[in-house]
C-alpha cells in the first residue's frame, strides 16, 4: 500500500457517509452533500496526481481507481433514482457500460496492461484516456452530482430556485450518461479487435 492508494481507499468510507448525509442528515447534511460530493471527484484526480509524483503508479493503483470511480457514480445514481431525481434509464446505462468495460478489462489486467495502456487508436486514446477527455467527464459527474444534491436540499426548503436548478441536473446528468456511452466504446471495440487477432 502507497500513500495514492489509501487516499483512493478513502474515497470509500466518504462515499458512505454522504449517502448517509442525503437520506439522514436533513436540510443541513443534504447542504453539505453538494460540496462533498465535488470532494469524493476531486480525490479521484488528486490519487492519480500523488501516484505520478511520487512515483507509485501500479496496476494495483489503476484497478483500484477504476474500482472507486464505478462505486462512486453508481451508487450515487441509484440513490438518486431511488429519491426520483432523474430517470432510472441513466444508473441502468452506467451498469451496464461498467459491467462491459470493466469485464473486457480483466484480459489486459491478466497481461500486465493498466485500463488506459489496454486502448491502442489514438482516437480510441484520446476518448478514454486522454486528460481533456477524462477531466471533461469528470467534471460533468461532479457537477451533475452536486447539483442533484443541492436540488434535494432545495426540495426540503421548497426553495424557488428548485426548477432551474432541477433542470440543470438534469441537463447535466444526460450529458454524463452520453460521455458515459461514448468512453466506453472503444473498450470494445478493442476487444473485438483482440478476438480478432487471436483467430488469425
Amino acid at each position: 500500500m502507497n500513500l495514492a492508494n489509501w487516499i483512493t481507499l478513502a474515497r470509500f468510507p466518504l462515499l458512505i457517509l454522504l449517502v448517509l448525509m442525503i437520506f439522514f442528515g436533513g436540510v443541513t447534511g443534504r447542504f453539505l452533500a453538494a460540496p462533498g460530493v465535488l470532494l469524493l471527484i476531486v480525490l479521484d484526480a488528486v490519487d492519480g496526481i500523488v501516484a505520478r509524483r511520487r512515483g507509485e503508479t501500479t496496476l494495483l493503483g489503476s484497478v483500484l481507481d477504476i474500482a472507486a470511480d464505478r462505486a462512486v457514480e453508481i451508487v450515487l445514481w441509484v440513490v438518486f433514482a431511488s429519491l426520483s431525481l432523474i430517470s432510472l434509464v441513466i444508473p441502468i446505462t452506467f451498469i451496464i457500460r461498467g459491467a462491459l468495460t470493466d469485464s473486457v478489462r480483466e484480459i489486459g489486467y491478466a497481461g500486465g496492461k493498466s485500463a488506459h495502456a489496454q486502448v491502442q487508436g489514438d482516437w480510441g486514446y484520446w476518448v478514454v484516456a486522454g486528460r481533456p477527455m477524462r477531466a471533461g467527464y469528470g467534471m460533468v459527474k461532479a457537477a451533475a452530482f452536486a447539483m442533484l444534491a443541492l436540488t434535494l436540499a432545495l426540495q426540503t426548503i421548497n426553495s424557488p430556485w428548485l426548477s432551474w436548478v432541477w433542470t440543470a441536473a438534469a441537463v447535466l446528468s444526460w450529458l454524463a450518461t452520453v460521455l458515459c456511452i461514448v468512453r466506453g466504446a472503444p473498450v470494445m471495440i478493442e476487444a473485438f479487435r483482440w478476438e480478432q487477432k487471436e483467430r488469425t
